[in-house]
C-alpha cells in the first residue's frame, strides 16, 4: 500500500460506565452502556470500514465496550490493548497513532473523554456537510465516535490534516 493512500481514523468514547467502589481504572460498563456499546458496533459496521487495527485503551470500560460493538463486525481487527490510550490527552493520542504501521489503512482507537473528543476537534481541519455541527452541538457522549480520513502515512497524523467524515451519538 502507498503511504499516499487514504487512511481512515474512528476515535470511539467508550459507552456509559458504572461507578462501582472500585479504581476508576476497574469501572465496567453501566446496562445503558452495554445497550449503546453494542448499537455503537452496528453504526460502526453500517460505516463500511474494513478496520485493519483497533487500539483500545487498558480500562475495563473501554475492554468491554469494544469486545461488545466488535461483535457487531463482519471482520474483527487485531486489537492491541495500549496502556498510554487512559488519560491521554489529544497530543498523547497522536504519539500512539503515529506509531501504526503504514500498512494498516483504518484503524479505531476506543478510549476516554477528554482525550478522544479533544482528538477529534483538532484533527479535523474540514468536514463534510454537518458532521462538526452536530459533534459541536452534542460534545462526545459515552459510546460516540468520530470517522475522519487523512492522506498520507501515519506519522505525518496531525491537528488539521484529517476531515471529518460522519460523527455518531447514542441519541442521534
Amino acid at each position: 500500500m502507498s503511504v499516499a493512500e487514504s487512511r481512515r481514523i474512528v476515535l470511539f468514547r467508550h459507552a456509559k460506565a458504572d461507578w462501582p467502589q472500585v479504581t476508576d481504572h476497574e469501572r465496567p460498563l453501566a446496562e445503558r452502556g452495554r445497550m449503546d456499546a453494542a448499537v455503537a458496533g452496528r453504526k460502526l459496521a453500517d460505516t463500511g470500514v474494513p478496520f485493519d487495527l483497533a487500539l483500545c485503551s487498558t480500562a475495563t470500560r473501554t475492554r468491554e465496550t469494544w469486545k461488545l460493538a466488535v461483535h457487531e463486525f463482519p471482520h474483527r481487527p487485531k486489537t492491541v490493548y495500549e496502556e498510554r490510550i487512559y488519560e491521554a490527552s489529544p497530543g498523547e493520542l497522536i504519539a500512539v497513532l503515529n506509531e501504526t504501521p503504514d500498512e494498516v489503512r483504518s484503524a479505531v482507537l476506543i478510549g476516554h473523554n477528554p482525550g478522544v473528543q479533544g482528538l477529534a476537534e483538532v484533527l479535523a481541519g474540514s468536514a463534510e456537510e454537518d458532521a462538526r455541527t452536530r459533534m459541536d452541538r452534542r460534545g462526545f457522549p459515552a459510546a460516540a465516535f468520530a470517522v475522519l480520513s487523512f492522506t498520507g502515512p501515519w506519522k505525518a497524523l496531525e491537528p488539521g490534516v484529517a476531515q471529518l467524515l460522519d460523527y455518531w451519538a447514542p441519541s442521534e
